[in-house]
């Protein structure tokens, strides 16, 4: 059995009873980023074996870890924050494991769009989760399109760029489009910022901007 662990995004509180008991009874645990994990491991009291998983080396190690799932070894895979496989590695092994028929369970747990996306104040009935925008090929490609999408639009950006990224909005969306950023959700410095792209881009561009950031963007009217 693989079973995908959703992480607290922020607040190591947020984390289901029922993911602390798969990583205590997990052989082995896969982990983006051991040493962030290990936070977490501490914090709830589970001593496991730990092994990198993350987008570097999972081309080499998945038929390795599907191997040993067909063996009888239950693995648990967690990322650094947030559901596995959302804008962070799980694809390729739940790929490889539905191929060989291999039990994978997503358990239920923290995402950091969906808060973002309630928060907002924007139309949900219907969206688009965008993740993170390509950095150079086919961005402005993206863009033009996104910029006829009727859907609410959710975006995942770091705060290195997200200045870039409001201009760029402002550029194919317009100044006026309402759109909300979330910074630090689930932290002690969270901050919503809700308004017009430009009026939310001057807001940031006074600003050390940290932290991570989810941007959640009005849809053409």
């Amino acid at each position: 059995m693989l079973y995908l662990v959703p992480s607290p995004i922020g607040n190591l509180a947020d984390i289901t009873f029922r993911a602390v008991e798969v990583l205590k009874t997990a052989d082995v645990i896969l982990a983006e980023d051991t040493r962030t994990s290990s936070k977490l491991l501490q914090h709830y009291g589970i001593s496991k074996p730990v092994s990198p998983y993350h987008r570097h080396n999972e081309h080499r190690i998945v038929q390795h870890i599907t191997q040993q799932l067909a063996a009888g070894k239950t693995f648990a895979l967690i990322t650094d924050a947030g559901t596995p496989g959302i804008s962070d590695p799980a694809f390729l092994l739940v790929r490889e494991c539905v191929k060989q028929n291999i039990n994978v369970e997503c358990l239920p747990g923290a995402t950091a769009f969906v808060p973002a996306l309630v928060n907002s104040g924007l139309p949900i009935t219907r969206f688009t989760f965008e993740g993170f925008l390509p950095l150079k090929k086919g961005r402005q490609t993206l863009m033009k399109k996104l910029a006829e999408e009727e859907r609410t639009m959710v975006f995942y950006e770091s705060p290195l760029r997200l200045i870039k990224t409001l201009d760029e909005f402002i550029k194919y969306f317009g100044p006026q489009r309402q759109c909300c950023v979330c910074r630090e959700l689930t932290k002690l410095f969270e901050e919503k910022k809700h308004g017009a792209l430009h009026d939310v881009c001057m807001y940031f561009k006074q600003k050390n901007v940290r932290g991570e950031i989810v941007i959640v963007v009005e849809g053409k009217s």
